[in-house]
């Protein structure tokens, strides 16, 4: 089994930055890739950016050049840092890693607003 957590969720005006966290514990040597998630209310969760064990990362359109995904092994940890956020990125943020199954974090509030 592998345990996620998510952290560095909150409140942030238009244009200002947020950096989330994931940290992995339990069964981590069999973790490969690591990805963000989101869910706003009424909509179907969504692939944000994804990591592999190399390092290696995609990205899905809508944050290409605004949202990075990085990973430190050493710490089990997977980031996401997210800079001109705009409203439209308020959500609920969800750290995924693929092992023997897939795993999903309890999710962290990111609200984008004035």
């Amino acid at each position: 089994q592998v345990q996620l957590v998510e952290s560095g969720g909150g409140l942030v005006q238009p244009g200002g930055s947020l950096r989330l966290s994931c940290a992995a514990s339990g069964n981590i040597f069999s973790i490969g890739a690591m990805a963000w998630y989101r869910q706003a209310p009424g909509k179907q969760r969504e692939l944000i950016a994804i990591i592999d064990n190399a390092g290696t990362t995609g990205y899905s359109d809508f944050v290409k050049g605004r949202f990075t995904i990085s990973r430190d092994n050493a710490k089990n940890t997977v980031y996401l840092q997210m800079n001109s956020l705009k409203p439209e990125d308020t959500a609920v943020y969800y750290c995924w890693a693929n092992g023997v199954s897939n795993y999903w974090g309890q999710g962290t509030q990111v609200t984008v607003s004035s």
